[in-house]
């Protein structure tokens, strides 16, 4: 079925440890984004980048939550930018950038389907769970926070983006890949009864199964699902050039497999592709393969 998309960058690296990240929407673009996606016969539009004032210019801050004004201003102008495309009919592509750019995203997406009275579910792709706090942060790098904050949990700067807050709730949330958790992000999944899907799980259960179950849970009795990836999903031999590297994440088909089960499945309502980091990759593989996988959620198939 042929859509109207809409690609936002977002060249934010405020909330990584790690610098580069800023770089990645740059990365996806030049690995021909635009012109693959117009290829599958869909209208494709970019919208640029969403403003984000690089570090060096910001006075030191909170060590808890670092960056977090600059942070929250950007993903307030991110889910305006991703709403706006939601009314003009168009399915919202996002570039990152590291992974706080999640709670705008999510944030414009809820906030759309909110004045409709209907509620969104999220599938979390990433060796990381993202639901620290900054009470519980080792680093306190936000983009480890960004799941806890669109559950609700973690700073008001967060977790109120857009003016409301929860935007998803934890019986619509699925993570998929996991295999680094801090202790903190441990009790906070437990307490909410998120379902996880480790690696572990994915091992022994093969990915397809795993992406039905995890569709069928983040789609139950809302409108559909952000699909959400952070290129650490997968191991670093396939995908390098990422902003937090784990061994023993999934392979190249795996990942594919996962996008176009979501593609099939009818209920994406947007994607987003997080932690492209140019500076850690050989001759742009990373960011290739991001626009291979973003290119496999919005219906491309071997036949």
């Amino acid at each position: 079925m042929k859509k109207k998309v809409k690609i936002i960058g977002v060249p934010m690296d405020l909330g990584a440890g790690r610098r580069g990240v800023d770089m990645g929407p740059s990365a996806i673009r030049v690995a021909g984004l635009n012109q693959s996606i117009a290829m599958l016969g869909h209208q494709v539009s970019d919208g640029g980048n969403i403003h984000v004032a690089p570090p060096e210019s910001i006075p030191q801050e909170s060590a808890r939550a670092r960056y977090l004004p600059e942070i929250s201003a950007a993903c307030e102008e991110l889910a305006a930018r991703v709403e706006e495309a939601l009314e003009d009919g168009a399915l919202p592509v996002i570039l990152g950038g590291d992974h706080s750019i999640a709670i705008g995203s999510v944030a414009g997406l809820a906030a759309y389907y909110r004045k409709r009275d209907q509620r969104v579910g999220i599938i979390w792709l990433d060796a990381h769970s993202d639901i620290n706090t900054p009470r519980d942060s080792p680093s306190g790098n936000i983009h480890g926070m960004p799941l806890a904050a669109l559950l609700g949990h973690g700073a008001k700067e967060l977790t109120d983006v857009a003016g409301f807050a929860p935007k998803v709730l934890p019986e619509n949330t699925v993570i998929i890949g996991a295999r680094s958790v801090d202790p903190g992000e441990r009790e906070l999944l437990k307490s909410l009864n998120i379902r996880v899907f480790t690696m572990s799980e994915l091992d022994e259960r093969g990915m397809g199964p795993v992406i039905k179950d995890a569709i069928e849970i983040a789609s139950r009795n809302t409108a559909g699902i952000h699909v959400t990836f952070d290129m650490d999903f997968m191991d670093p031999f396939y995908a390098p050039g990422v902003g937090t590297p784990e061994r023993g994440g999934a392979t190249y088909r795996e990942s594919h497999l996962a996008m176009e089960k979501m593609a099939d499945s009818g209920k994406v309502l947007a994607v987003e592709l997080a932690e492209v980091n140019p500076l850690f990759d050989t001759a742009n593989q990373t960011g290739q393969l991001a626009v291979e996988l973003i290119l496999s959620a919005l219906g491309k198939k071997i036949l």
